[in-house]
């Protein structure tokens, strides 16, 4: 595979009506020294606590086992032997998508009755080859497990979900089997085609934004949409806090400017600093757009200037939120991050000078040093977002 491909993979989730917990799980795991993602999507029977706890389960389960390189027949029986089956319904509790990616070559998926895996060059569906798996242990005797591998190419995207897209609407007027699977594949269909480079995480938000219209703004089940996809990295350059030494202002303004990507400052003195040595101008902004940070300011060549700690530290804790509680909305942190779940490569250009202000024994105690609030950010981006992560320190 191409060196200059970067694979996004993004999950967005709506829980079922009111539910504070969501009954789908999605876990992703990178393994570096392999060069392979797995990513795992499960939607436990029902909804709420006991779905997610379930689901929770077959997530785990699934990594596990496809991390050590598990056959198909072997991680589905051991998945399905650990979960509870219904007595009623005689079938298991949990369903499951896995994505096994090796970053340099093929992705197989094993699924077991969540809604078909999608497939697209491009704007166009395409269909693999699929094998169906019959278990044949007493216990599972006749389950079928479906498996594919494909060799995905640069702008080639895979999609799945939970049944919540698929038969939301169900019993409406418009909808009144469910969305389905076709109105599926169009919705996805006509996205790509209206933005054709139009990221996972935007993509898959507007399947979930699209169920959750079907459902009348209530869900009536959980909702999740998972999306990879095979691109060019997209770059992002991180300015924040001057340098201990003030020879370095130069550099860091340097390395900046010659940055190809996009680019964010945080931090009004750093802001003053690089409007210096670039010989700009920076024009503030006196909308208020989140009420416990100071509004935003521009200046050519950058997308925009925040206030410096305070706005990192709230990036690092809404990042820590899962997706289905994340609103994003039009503050500064969120702008930030924004930026930073629709690129790929995300770089640190890290001043550790002390700001007087940040000592103010008034301000949070949460308020943290800066090096500390960036490298909780990193690791927060590598571990949950997949993101190519580097920090320089000055």
């Amino acid at each position: 595979m191409d060196e200059k491909f970067y694979i996004e993979v993004a999950c967005k989730q709506k829980n079922h009506g009111d539910a504070r917990v969501c009954g789908d799980v999605f876990f992703s795991r990178r393994i570096k020294e392999e060069g392979r993602i797995i990513a795992v999507l499960s939607d436990g029977m029902g909804h709420g606590i006991k779905a997610n706890i379930l689901a929770t389960l077959t997530s785990t389960l699934a990594l596990n086992l496809a991390q050590e390189h598990k056959s198909v027949e072997a991680m589905a029986a051991t998945i399905m032997s650990t979960l509870p089956v219904d007595s009623v319904k005689e079938m298991n509790y949990s369903t499951f998508t896995i994505a096994d990616i090796d970053v340099e070559g093929e992705v197989r998926i094993l699924e077991y009755e969540n809604p078909k895996t999608l497939f697209y060059q491009g704007a166009r569906l395409f269909e693999p080859q699929w094998n169906g798996v019959v278990l044949q242990e007493i216990r599972h005797e006749g389950k079928e497990v479906l498996t594919t591998s494909v060799r995905p190419q640069k702008e080639d995207r895979i999609i799945f979900c939970s049944d919540g897209v698929v038969q939301s609407g169900l019993g409406t007027d418009k909808y009144p089997l469910g969305f389905g699977q076709k109105n599926l594949e169009n919705l996805l269909t006509d996205a790509i085609q209206e933005e054709h480079f139009i990221s996972a995480n935007k993509l898959a938000a507007k399947v979930i934004d699209r169920a959750n219209l079907n459902d009348g703004f209530h869900p009536r089940d959980d909702i999740s949409c998972v999306v990879i996809y095979y691109r060019e990295p997209r770059k992002l350059m991180i300015c924040t806090g001057p340098p201990v030494d003030p020879a370095n202002d130069a550099v860091i303004a340097g390395l900046l400017l010659q940055f190809e990507g996009r680019k964010i400052i945080s931090g009004a003195t750093t802001g003053d600093m690089i409007a210096r040595e670039w010989k700009q101008n920076i024009t503030d902004n006196q909308e208020i757009t989140d009420p416990e940070l100071p509004p935003v300011a521009n200046m050519e060549g950058v997308e925009l200037i925040t206030e410096g700690i305070l706005t990192l530290s709230k990036v690092s804790e809404l990042l820590k939120k899962p997706s289905s509680a994340y609103e994003s909305g039009k503050g500064p942190a969120d702008l930030i991050i924004k930026a930073m779940l629709e690129s790929d490569e995300i770089h640190f250009l890290v001043g550790t000078n002390i700001n007087a202000a940040n000592q103010d024994p008034s301000l949070p105690v949460e308020l943290e040093l800066r090096r500390t609030v960036v490298h909780r950010i990193a690791r927060t981006l590598d571990e949950k977002f997949m993101k190519e992560v580097s920090m320089k320190f000055f």
